[in-house]
């Protein structure tokens, strides 16, 4: 379930893209989940029109996925509309996925950014507009350079094949299932959520959702060949008109857009490889760098997994690489946590979430060192370690704290609501009668909380910038303090969205 603070957040966004009544269709949404157009209107007293409209620009740019449900009884369904509150977040990001793909594939940029603007496209709408944006004077690609720059997108899984567009989802016959398997053994599930399962119920399969768009070479047949049989220049006819075909299909018909699980990946990468650099020297910090930069394509955005003849071929260009040997760069890596794959001993694997846990915690002890102190760090740092409910009186003696001070920062983390607290009833040892006291541990929803701060900081920077803007649009004489302000103001939201995509979406 989203906070209060976050649908706000992605209100504003739809807002600032698309005007306020999208964002209300949006607002929503977010806020009572799945509804009909019917519904929708209903709630917010639109016209079916409007609320049409709306629906498709958030579907068009990725922020709404429908889907059919059973209403009722007999075989009648409804078509009900989901809002898909990580990708309205990712509308944040759109300079940094456009970042990644200048760094690896700088030729296919314009592409990506028309998906980028636009949502879903065909890739004849993608030819059109690259031909439109090419500069007066400048030579015009050809259709085949452009369908080599796409397809390298689609190879390199930035770009895929959009789901399906209104897929069958029938809640209570997916929780079905569970409620028979009685006798099998426990095994730990992640509970998915409705968004979830609706997502993953829409999805293609990855042959379809990364299909390259197929080459068709025109003259491959030459007048030349009367000698081959009449018969295998009829096969050959067939298959090529075939091959041109499906390659009109996928040009035409096919709708594509920005995978954003890949661009987050690559963003995790870069976020977890950037945040152990500070602690490290020259020579480790080249082996480092050569096993993010020969990570092999992968499935897995949970580890970074790297060949060790990458990994040398990369350190060999570092300076001072070459003098570097094979046992020296293994022991480095090891103490680097990048451990050897059991099915292959020449891969060396960085487990991603090991890091990103790690920076969660360090955020949240920062957070809670600047509000309370390095007393209320203490505590915290003790009760997140030891994950189970900590009397009193042991925190007093392992964090050598006077008792006082105990008292009163456990109070202040408690109403801060980290901590909860709990009497639990103690028979004294000589039998006369009983006491009681408190133990405390860390609130489960304490990350949720932290969140919440997070998405409520983003709107305020968010509608200082849209307030600067609008003072620069009516005139002022301070237009360059003003410009400055917002400028340090955009900065600011940028680097704060690091902190949202590590507790959201790493």
């Amino acid at each position: 379930m989203v906070s209060q603070h976050g649908i706000l957040l992605a209100v504003n966004i739809i807002s600032d893209h698309f005007g306020p009544i999208v964002s209300k269709v949006c607002g929503c949404l977010l806020r009572h989940g799945a509804l009909s157009l019917l519904e929708i209107g209903r709630r917010l007293e639109l016209s079916p029109a409007q609320v049409k409209n709306s629906l498709l620009i958030l579907i068009q740019h990725n922020c709404v996925q429908a889907y059919t449900s059973p209403r009722g009884g007999g075989d009648k369904t409804v078509t009900l509309y989901l809002a898909i509150f990580d990708n309205v977040l990712h509308r944040l990001r759109f300079s940094k996925f456009l970042s990644v793909v200048r760094v690896d594939i700088p030729e296919s940029e314009v592409l990506l950014e028309g998906l980028l603007q636009n949502g879903r496209l065909t890739f004849e709408q993608l030819v059109e507009r690259t031909i439109f944006k090419v500069p007066e004077g400048s030579p015009l690609p050809t259709r085949e350079e452009i369908r080599m720059n796409f397809n390298k997108l689609v190879y390199a899984h930035y770009v895929e094949r959009c789901p399906k567009s209104e897929p069958f989802f029938d809640p209570l016959a997916v929780e079905q299932p569970t409620s028979t398997r009685k006798r099998a053994p426990k095994i730990v599930e992640a509970v998915l959520s409705l968004e979830q399962k609706v997502v993953s119920t829409a999805a293609l399969s990855d042959a379809e959702r990364f299909s390259q768009i197929p080459y068709f070479m025109e003259g491959s047949s030459s007048a030349n060949d009367g000698h081959h049989a009449v018969a295998g220049n009829k096969r050959k006819h067939e298959a090529l008109e075939v091959d041109e075909e499906d390659s009109i299909i996928a040009e035409s018909e096919f709708l594509w857009r920005i995978n954003f699980e890949r661009f987050i990946f690559c963003l995790k990468k870069k976020f977890c490889a950037e945040r152990k650099k500070a602690k490290m020297r020259l020579g480790t910090l080249a082996i480092w760098e050569a096993f993010f930069e020969a990570n092999v394509t992968n499935n897995d955005n949970k580890t970074v997994t790297s060949p060790i003849d990458g990994i040398l071929e990369r350190v060999g260009q570092k300076e001072g690489g070459t003098s570097m040997t094979l046992d020296q760069i293994i022991s480095v890596l090891n103490d680097l946590e990048c451990t050897s794959t059991t099915n292959n001993p020449e891969e060396f694997t960085f487990d991603l979430n090991k890091l990103v846990e790690t920076c969660r915690n360090d955020e949240i002890e920062s957070l809670v060192k600047k509000k309370h102190g390095q007393e209320a760090y203490t505590i915290f740092r003790l009760l997140l370690k030891q994950g189970c409910p900590v009397e009193t009186d042991e925190i007093t003696d392992r964090t050598i704290l006077d008792k006082q001070v105990v008292h009163e920062t456990l109070y202040k983390l408690w109403k801060d609501e980290y901590i909860d607290s709990e009497r639990v009833p103690s028979t004294s040892g000589t039998g006369t009668g009983s006491t009681q006291f408190f133990v405390w541990r860390v609130k489960n929803i304490y990350r949720e909380h932290f969140m919440d701060h997070l998405y409520h900081a983003a709107l305020n920077l968010r509608q200082m910038i849209n307030y600067m803007a609008e003072l620069l649009l009516e005139g002022s004489k301070d237009e360059i303090k003003l410009r400055n302000r917002k400028n340090i103001l955009v900065l600011a939201l940028t680097r704060h969205d690091e902190s949202l995509m590590l507790f959201h979406d790493f």
